[in-house]
């Protein structure tokens, strides 16, 4: 499978950025793709999350853990990774570890390609719900794991080991029209120390970000990324 060139990634909804001597596209999935090293980096996923709610008597539709592997298998086939990184809470908790759960979890990891290796940088959530299944055959490792320039972390902050990639925040920037229009969108932030992703789960809340000096911040929305001006 060959590398996707610039034209298709921008095709794609993708948004190039320079960061420690590297180039990542930030994609609309809520991933970043780093050619470099054939990696595709996601955050904050939370697998289980709908069964976990249910568990404790919360009327939630099901259909959540189908939707997000159903995305993480179509990134797989998308882009030609080597290395599948989960930047922490791949798992919600262990009331998620449902039989329904973990089936749909054998059946994602046995539908990737086999080039396809997968690590889980351990989160908060990680912490409480338990390392995924072994039959999975994902490496779990504590942060920061170093990769290259980069320190790859769920918890956002500068790092000696470099520049720091993570999650957990669930990033979103609101954009405001004319009168009382206001509209709110996942975001990547990137930093001087750090970029944090947003959420990839499709069953997680946003936390409102406000720019800090020095910060980039580039909008998700409608299959695209694009730099929300200053």
């Amino acid at each position: 499978m060959s590398q996707p060139d610039a034209a298709t990634l921008h095709a794609f909804g993708a948004q190039a950025v320079e960061v420690a001597g590297e180039t990542l596209w930030l994609l609309p999935e809520h991933a970043i793709w780093w050619p470099g090293a054939a990696m595709l980096l996601v955050a904050d996923v939370h697998i289980g999350k709908a069964a976990a709610f249910r568990a404790l008597g919360q009327p939630v539709p099901p259909g959540t853990t189908a939707e997000n592997l159903t995305r993480l298998h179509a990134l797989a086939m998308r882009y030609p990774a080597r290395e599948l990184v989960f930047l922490g809470d791949f798992l919600h908790a262990r009331a998620a570890r449902t039989a329904a759960v973990i089936a749909a979890l054998h059946d994602w990891r046995r539908a990737l390609p086999a080039r396809v290796r997968c690590t889980l940088v351990r989160g908060n959530h990680d912490t409480h719900a338990g390392d995924p299944p072994p039959e999975l055959g994902m490496t779990v490792v504590t942060e920061p794991l170093r990769a290259g320039p980069f320190a790859l972390c769920h918890m956002p902050g500068a790092s000696p080991d470099g520049y720091v990639l993570a999650g957990h925040l669930h990033p979103a920037v609101v954009l405001r029209g004319s009168g009382a229009d206001a509209l709110r969108l996942p975001c990547f932030v990137l930093g001087e120390a750090g970029a944090i992703l947003p959420a990839f789960g499709a069953f997680t809340g946003h936390a409102t970000v406000r720019r800090a000096p020095g910060n980039r911040i580039y909008g998700v929305g409608d299959g695209r990324v694009w730099p929300v001006p200053g």
